[in-house]
C-alpha cells in the first residue's frame, strides 16, 4: 500500500508527458537512424505515441548508416547489438530501419501507422504479469512484484533517455532536414535477472539527473530479448520531489 501510495502521488505531481507503471504500458521501440530518409515518418510517430499514458515509447539510434555521410550523434552499437538480438529472437533474416519492436513481439515497419496502432490494441488486451514501480529518494529504487517467472528467468533493463532532440541534418540522405527525436536512448545496460522474486533495485541516478536525461524506463523481459512482461517509466525530475 505505502509503494502504490507513493508511486500514485508522483503520478498526480508530474505534469505534461504521464508517468508509465503497472501492468498496463506497453514498450515501443523505434530502431532508427538521423542518417536514413525513410525514418523520419516513424520517427514522428514515435512522438505522437510518447504524449500516450499507456505507452512508454523509447527511440533507439543504431550506428550502421553513419558511413553514408552523417554521423547521427545518437548512434551507438549496444542499440545496434540490442536489434540484431530481437532480428533472432523474431526469426528475421536482416535487420532495417524504421523497426518498431513492440512489446519485444511484434515487428513492424516503423512508418505503417495503422499496424503499428493495432499492435498497440493488441498487446494492451495482452496484461504483463509483472509490476514495475518507482520510488524516489537516494537516487531512486526500482520495485518489481513477486510473480510467476519463465522458466530461464527475465532480464532487467535499465534505458535511461533524453527528452528530445531537434537535429539540423548536414550530410547524407537526409541532407538539409531538421529532424526530431524524442525519448531518445543514452544508456541501457542490464540490472539483473528475475526468477519470480520480489525485487528493490537501487537505481544510482544522480549522475543522470546532473547530465540532463529526462527519464528512465526499466523492463523486465523474458529470457534476454522475448516478450516484455513487465514495464515502467519515470521522469527524473521525480528524484527531487
Amino acid at each position: 500500500m505505502a509503494l502504490a501510495v507513493l508511486f500514485c502521488a508522483a503520478l498526480a505531481a508530474t505534469p505534461g508527458r504521464a508517468e508509465t507503471g503497472g501492468h498496463q504500458a506497453v514498450v515501443v521501440e523505434l530502431f532508427t537512424s538521423q542518417g536514413c530518409s525513410s525514418c523520419p515518418p516513424a520517427d514522428a510517430l514515435l512522438e505522437e505515441l510518447a504524449e500516450r499514458a499507456d505507452v512508454i515509447a523509447l527511440s533507439l539510434h543504431v550506428d550502421y548508416w553513419d558511413y553514408i555521410g552523417w554521423k547521427d550523434p545518437y548512434g551507438s552499437p549496444r542499440n545496434t547489438e540490442r536489434q540484431r538480438a530481437y532480428a533472432e529472437t523474431l526469426g528475421l533474416r536482416y535487420i532495417y530501419t524504421p523497426q518498431m519492436v513492440i512489446d519485444g513481439r511484434y515487428n513492424i515497419v516503423g512508418s505503417r501507422r495503422n499496424e503499428v496502432l493495432a499492435k498497440l490494441d493488441a498487446s494492451l488486451e495482452r496484461p504483463k504479469p509483472v509490476a514495475v514501480d518507482f520510488v524516489s529518494g537516494d537516487g531512486g529504487k526500482v520495485v518489481i512484484s513477486q510473480g510467476h517467472a519463465p522458466d530461464r528467468g527475465a532480464t532487467i533493463w535499465l534505458a535511461i533517455f533524453d527528452e528530445g532532440h531537434d537535429t539540423q541534418v548536414k550530410r547524407g540522405e537526409n541532407a538539409g532536414l531538421r529532424i526530431r527525436n524524442v525519448n531518445v536512448v543514452r544508456r541501457l545496460e542490464r540490472l539483473g535477472t528475475w526468477m519470480g522474486q520480489r525485487l528493490e533495485i537501487p537505481l544510482n541516478l544522480d549522475d543522470a539527473v546532473a547530465r540532463g536525461n529526462f527519464g528512465c524506463a526499466v523492463l523486465v523481459q523474458q529470457g534476454r530479448n522475448g516478450p516484455i512482461i513487465g514495464a515502467g517509466l519515470m521522469r527524473l525530475d521525480n528524484l527531487t520531489q
